[in-house]
């Protein structure tokens, strides 16, 4: 199953199963009905009144803007607007006093795919956080607590969606009738607990919207006036009636509901959700078609395969509905404006409830319901009593608190209380913890018989204090490694980021050594392979550059022992007799400094940014085969269009010591050869005390190639030289050794996924397949 059938077929059955619960609840809904528009503030036109109603569909509600440009160029006026989920976002917006144009714009040009699903810029996110986006690429959220395993409410929090519904109607007050606003409003929600239909007529127009869009299993449910709300598209995804109770004449109504599929077709499980979940929909809106009367028009644009989730595709939506509205033109002109009344159309709706432009902040309260203090909330916001209210300003030091992965959201509003104008801030904590859990896998085979396989697994602990103590704790078991690492944080100073972070680490790893005299080719194998364990016990102080990277650094004590696990095969030992490969051992404390920045917009296929590490470990205190060691690492992406440029360099050696046996990577060298480390090369081949390497890697984006559990393809391919050097007199005097590869590879559910193949001199050459992150 790819990661579109696995997020679908939680959004189909999260329908399924609200639908099963509003089946048996009595459609006296209505009764939550807020009210009539015509009691409204607004003198009533002469003309027959014209209420818009739009449907749900995720992506393909982008044809309710094609509808509207088609109106509003035919002079139609809309004096109420009632809509479901996606009908939502461009009915809402579009009464809030947006016009067409305006709608067009922000529409088309914002990526709602990144807002839909809550994808922040990666370069934002606090420096932990982008680790452990790239140790543990497995998307899942899961956690323990209580005694069991939980998981979140929804894939998608939806925080992004709410800021952005912010932005774009900053001058809404929070707490308002929507029959005030330019067009008066309905929006429709589902009671999560008893599956009752919730017609939202007042409060925060942006958390209504919300709050209609909930979809089950994609969107977190939003909580308003004490109900449990999710989205509206079951109970009445095309809210006919709703318009005409709000005292609409004539009926404008957008259907974008997906099709039934033919049986023959429906081939998975997710296939026949969907058709079950279409089904209950079409229900209540074949009902709400049959109420439609003469003078009505119904607009069902054509939109073919746009799903619900393609968003990319939004300017194919705008045009169906545009050609759909088109083809209704001839009926729709009955309800045409002469110019002058369409001017003082267009001016009644510049009037409506908005806030003063010198609206000061009277008071901030602070509301955390879980481990973070208030208080801790309070010194990440730079707002103060007495400041101008600026809620575009004031979302992004909220969006920092969001992605900052204490919270499940972090949400603001200036709610008018006795006269004064109440800031509002509430932190929800995150149902599934207190601990949480992140998974990553991965797996390399080269088909020559060469394979390994990793599988990660990490745990969180935050704020198991009040002063904000966390345990951290990652684990690894592979065929070839195995380690534990635990660790304890301490912030120490909040206002910097300072923290203190004790730690203990343990790890095996196997080592194949290579015997390299220059004529490295396919055939190459192993001579020996060691084992080497290590036990590490240190302290570490660390802070972070901003949101850049982080610094940190400290001392350790590590105990190192390895030994062959077998000498090399009977076939080389004829050719170096006598030769035996012993044990060592290294005992050590060091002083460790590691720099990071990181700025890409993803770690496993970056097309902008790029990435700094450099490492140092000193040894004091004169222990025998004691090693001073440092590594540098950089990655530049580049991207115009569908095609990327990525070009890396790593430079390592060793520093301060006469011996030559002890270096890093666990007192055996730095290695070069593996996936993307000279790709023609078998992992490790190629190991000394110094290193250089270089790779200028070319990735085109392939949108219209969809491969199964992929969730974008892309086409690759590299340059790779470098090599290893024992001796610091011969670092970086050639020859180097050369790979290029190609190569297609995606995101998938469980991580990157490459399939390629790489060639060197002298024949050498590999096929590889590639799951997860680079070993």
């Amino acid at each position: 199953m790819n990661f579109r059938s696995l997020r679908n077929f939680c959004i189909y059955l999260g329908y399924l199963l609200l639908g099963l619960a509003h089946a048996g609840v009595a459609s006296a809904a209505s009764a939550t009905a807020a009210g009539d528009a015509n009691s409204a503030n607004k003198v009533a036109p002469a003309r027959p009144r014209i209420g818009l109603v739009l449907s749900g569909g995720g992506a393909r509600g982008y044809a309710h803007l094609g509808v509207l440009q088609v109106l509003e160029k035919m002079h139609i006026p809309i004096d109420y607007v009632a809509a479901t989920s996606m009908g939502a976002v461009v009915g809402g917006l579009y009464a809030s006093g947006l016009s067409v144009d305006e709608l067009d714009r922000i529409l088309t040009e914002t990526n709602l795919s990144d807002i839909a699903f809550d994808r922040n810029d990666r370069a934002e996110l606090p420096q932990f956080q982008r680790e452990d986006d790239y140790q543990y690429p497995i998307g899942l959220s899961a956690g323990y607590g209580d005694g069991k395993l939980k998981l979140p409410k929804g894939l998608v929090q939806g925080n992004n969606l709410l800021t952005l519904l912010q932005n774009w109607t900053p001058q809404l007050p929070a707490n308002i009738s929507f029959d005030k606003l330019p067009t008066p409003f309905r929006a429709v929600a589902t009671d999560l607990g008893t599956g009752a239909e919730v017609i939202l007529s007042q409060g925060s127009l942006p958390r209504a919207i919300r709050a209609s869009m909930a979809v089950p299993g994609l969107f977190a449910p939003l909580k308003l006036d004490g109900r449990t709300l999710v989205d509206g598209g079951l109970v009445q995804n095309l809210p006919v009636s709703l318009a005409r109770s709000m005292g609409a004449d004539i009926i404008i109504a957008v259907n974008i509901a997906t099709d039934l599929q033919d049986p023959a077709t429906l081939d998975s499980p997710t296939a026949v959700a969907q058709q079950m979940v279409t089904i209950l929909i079409q229900q209540n809106v074949k009902h709400e078609i049959e109420t439609l009367k003469k003078n009505d028009v119904l607009i069902e644009p054509n939109l073919g395969d746009l799903s619900f989730a393609d968003f990319s595709r939004g300017k194919d939506g705008v045009k169906a509905g545009y050609d759909a509205a088109e083809r209704q033109s001839a009926k729709l002109a009955a309800l045409a404006l002469p110019p002058q009344q369409w001017k003082e159309y267009l001016a009644s709706r510049s009037n409506g409830p908005v806030l003063a432009p010198n609206t000061h902040i009277d008071e901030i309260q602070i509301s955390s319901n879980g481990r973070v203090p208030a208080a801790v909330v309070r010194r990440a916001l730079d707002v103060k009593e007495g400041d101008l209210y600026n809620p575009v300003a004031l979302n992004k030091e909220v969006a920092r608190l969001s992605t900052n992965g204490d919270f499940k959201s972090v949400t603001q509003e200036l709610v008018p209380e006795d006269g004064r104008n109440v800031l509002k801030v509430d932190a929800e904590d995150k149902s599934w913890g207190p601990h949480f859990l992140l998974f990553g896998l991965g797996v390399s085979n080269s088909f020559n018989g060469r394979g390994d396989f990793n599988l990660q697994l990490g745990h969180r602990l935050p704020w198991m204090t009040q002063s904000g103590l966390e345990w951290r704790n990652d684990l690894v078991l592979g065929s070839k490694q195995a380690s534990l690492h635990t660790e304890l944080r301490q912030p120490i100073w909040n206002t910097v980021g300072l923290y203190v972070a004790p730690y203990a680490e343990y790890a095996r790893r196997h080592i194949d050594l290579y015997f390299d005299e220059g004529t490295a080719n396919s055939n190459t194998v192993p001579v020996t392979a060691y084992r080497v364990d290590t036990t590490k016990v240190g302290l570490d102080i660390g802070m972070p550059i901003g949101r850049l990277g982080e610094l940190r650094t400290g001392v350790y004590y590590q105990w190192l022992e390895a030994r062959p696990t077998y000498n090399f095969p009977q076939a080389l030992a004829e050719v170096l007799p006598g030769v035996v490969f012993d044990s060592f051992h290294v005992k050590q404390p060091v002083i460790r400094t590691q720099l990071t920045v990181d700025q890409l917009d993803d770690p496993l296929f970056p097309r902008k940014g790029y990435y700094l590490s450099a490492v140092s470990n000193i040894a004091f205190g004169g222990a025998a085969n004691s090693y001073n060691d440092a590594q540098g690492k950089a990655l530049w992406a580049v991207s115009r269009g569908r095609n990327t440029l990525n070009l890396a360099l790593e430079a390592a050696g060793t520093y301060g010591n006469e011996s030559n046996e002890a270096s890093g990577n666990g007192g055996l060298g730095f290695t070069l050869g593996g996936f993307q480390r000279l790709s023609a090369y078998a992992p490790d081949q190629f190991s000394g005390n110094y290193l250089l390497y270089g790779r200028m890697t070319y990735l085109r984006d392939m949108p219209d190639l969809n491969l199964p559990g992929l969730r974008n393809t892309v086409f690759g391919s590299s340059l790779e030289v470098g090599d290893v050097w024992q001796n610091k007199d011969a670092f970086a005097s050639g020859p180097f050794k050369k790979s290029a590869s190609m190569f297609m590879g995606g995101s998938s559910f469980l991580g990157p996924l490459y399939f390629g193949a790489a060639i060197a001199p002298r024949g050498v050459w590999n096929l590889y397949l590639q799951l997860g992150r680079v070993f």
